[in-house]
C-alpha cells in the first residue's frame, strides 16, 4: 500500500461566516445534530482528548462525549488513570472532532476541571450496570499480570454486588469537564483549500471569530 498516494478531495460542503451562529457552543450544538443524523457515524459523540505529561510529552485516546453546553464538554474517566494525572496536574487539554462523511472537524481547547461528585453519581447509576463493575474492576492505566485478572475482578465484583443491589460509585470514577477558550470549526474544501472559523473567548468573555488559512 502506497499511503502517501492516499487522499481525498472534499467537495461537499463550504463554511462561510454568515453560515455560523455568533456562540461556538450553539454552532457546535447544530453541528453536533447533524453529526447525529448521519447513519455512517455511530458514535458522533467521540472524540480524541489530548493531554500534556509534567515532563512536556503529549498523549491522545478517543474518549465519548456525555454532555456538553454553554459550560463546556463532559466526559469520564478514572481519575488515577494517566490522562487523569495529566489533566490534573496540567490544567488544561484538546479535544476533536471528526466526522468524516460530513468533512468536517471540530478543534477544542480549554481548562479542565472536575465536575460536582453529585453530577458524577447520578450519571455513573444511569450505566448500564455492567459498565459500573467495570469502573470499579479495571486499574485503568495500571499494569496487569494478565486478562484474567482483570475478568477476575469482574466476577468477585459480581458476587459483592449481585443483581439488585446499589453499585456505588468509586471515589476514583468520575468526570471532567473542558471550558473552552478556543473552538475552531474546519470544513473540508477543494484542493486542500479548507475552510477554518476559529473563535477565542476574549476578557470579557465574548467570543472573537477569525479566518485562518488551511
Amino acid at each position: 500500500m502506497h499511503v502517501a498516494h492516499l487522499r481525498q478531495n472534499y467537495t461537499r460542503d463550504g463554511l462561510h461566516e454568515d453560515d455560523v451562529n455568533d456562540n461556538p457552543m450553539q454552532q457546535f450544538a447544530t453541528w453536533f445534530a447533524e453529526a447525529s443524523e448521519i447513519e455512517e457515524i455511530p458514535e458522533p459523540n467521540a472524540m480524541v482528548l489530548g493531554s500534556v505529561s509534567a515532563d512536556g510529552r503529549p498523549s491522545a485516546r478517543v474518549v465519548l462525549l456525555k454532555h456538553f453546553d454553554n459550560q463546556g464538554f463532559v466526559f469520564f474517566t478514572n481519575y488515577t488513570s494517566r490522562k487523569s494525572t495529566e489533566l490534573i496536574n496540567n490544567g488544561f487539554a484538546c479535544l476533536v472532532f471528526w466526522w468524516e462523511p460530513l468533512e468536517r472537524q471540530v478543534r477544542i481547547e480549554g481548562k479542565v476541571e472536575k465536575i460536582a461528585a453529585a453530577e458524577s453519581d447520578q450519571y455513573f447509576h444511569s450505566r448500564p450496570r455492567e459498565s459500573q463493575l467495570g469502573a470499579w474492576a479495571s486499574p485503568q492505566s495500571k499494569a496487569i499480570a494478565n486478562r484474567e485478572t482483570l475478568e477476575q475482578n469482574f466476577v468477585d465484583l459480581e458476587k459483592k454486588y449481585p443483581e439488585g443491589t446499589e453499585i456505588p460509585r468509586p471515589d476514583h470514577w468520575g468526570g471532567f469537564k473542558v471550558v473552552p477558550d478556543k473552538i475552531e470549526f474546519w470544513q473540508g474544501r477543494p484542493s486542500r483549500l479548507h475552510d477554518r472559523l476559529v473563535f477565542s473567548l476574549q476578557v470579557d468573555q465574548t467570543w472573537q471569530r477569525e479566518r485562518l488559512a488551511p
